[in-house]
């Protein structure tokens, strides 16, 4: 999330109207982001997700 952070940050200047999503594999998210720290971390930073399913190539969800 560190590096996701700083490119926002930088896209914040030079586009600001663009939204920003971290996209992850679903195993991932269901691995790491149910962690207390991950999700403290998403909801401070307000860090919009797209969970994606690797093998069939497919989004599972958006998560504004």
């Amino acid at each position: 999330m560190g590096k996701f952070l700083n490119y926002r940050l930088v896209l914040e200047e030079t586009e600001p109207e663009r939204l920003l999503y971290l996209a992850v594999p679903i195993e991932a998210y269901d691995s790491f982001f149910y962690r207390d720290l991950p999700k403290a971390s998403i909801k401070k930073y307000q860090i919009k997700l797209i969970v994606y399913d690797s093998r069939n190539e497919v989004i599972i969800k958006w998560i504004n």
